[in-house]
């Protein structure tokens, strides 16, 4: 069954995170989120005034995240 242009499909399912939660979870501040968020690095939608970010990119920001020392 065909999906209309802007519905998500089924079995697929968007979490959205707040810019509170998104710091708590990196354990960062939130102008930490903001100052990513509007850089690039961190994608985001714009919902009113607000962000929401997609649950899967913080992980995957943070998957990319690691360096080494030495």
């Amino acid at each position: 069954m065909p999906t209309k242009k802007n519905e998500v499909p089924p079995g697929r399912h968007v979490q959205f995170l707040t810019v509170a939660e998104v710091a708590t979870l990196m354990r960062v501040s939130k102008m930490t989120v903001y100052r990513l968020v509007h850089s690039g690095e961190l994608p985001a939608v714009r919902v009113g005034k607000s962000f929401r970010v997609p649950e899967k990119t913080v992980h995957e920001y943070l998957n990319n995240a690691y360096y080494d020392v030495g």
